[in-house]
């Protein structure tokens, strides 16, 4: 019985030792940084500085687009927001907090269309493909006058 014990108990060492081993972690960090710092310079080129020309570079053709105001497709994003800016020259999108995992790069955005406005807090989530940005999901909350409580949404 003592050595039935003493197997069992070597053969679940050996299989846990395999198992550790066998899933190092595969997140690479290089890469996710690159993709953050592409989609930081995008966001800031295009949403702050309003030169939709930047899209040619970084946005793919085939471009899927999660916001339901917003069409699929480079084009159709790059139209959509070049009307949104000739109405709100003066919009901004200030990212306050971004973060990665693996081909997404997330961003935690105060945008406001104007000095004036309190704006609305904005979570992107851009996918990002061998150097391009492929998809994107967003979630918007205005930014109320008044809070329930004293914390700030930023």
């Amino acid at each position: 019985m003592l050595r039935t014990l003493m197997m069992t108990a070597a053969l679940l060492s050996a299989l846990s030792t395999t198992i550790f081993a066998a899933s190092p972690s595969t997140r690479d960090l290089a890469a996710e940084d690159a993709n953050r710092t592409l989609v930081v310079e995008f966001y800031d080129q295009f949403f702050n500085k309003h030169q939709v020309e930047e899209a040619a570079r970084v946005v793919a053709d085939d471009y899927t687009q999660h916001n339901p105001d917003v069409p699929d497709g480079k084009a159709p994003f790059v139209g959509y927001f070049s009307g949104f800016f000739k109405e709100n020259p003066q919009s901004r999108a200030r990212i306050v907090r971004s973060a990665t995992d693996g081909d997404l790069v997330y961003l935690h955005v105060h945008s406001t269309n104007g000095p004036e406005d309190r704006g609305q807090a904005v979570v992107d989530i851009f996918r990002v493909d061998d150097g391009v940005i492929v998809e994107h999901w967003d979630v918007i909350q205005d930014v109320p006058a008044e809070s329930a409580n004293d914390n700030t949404m930023f």
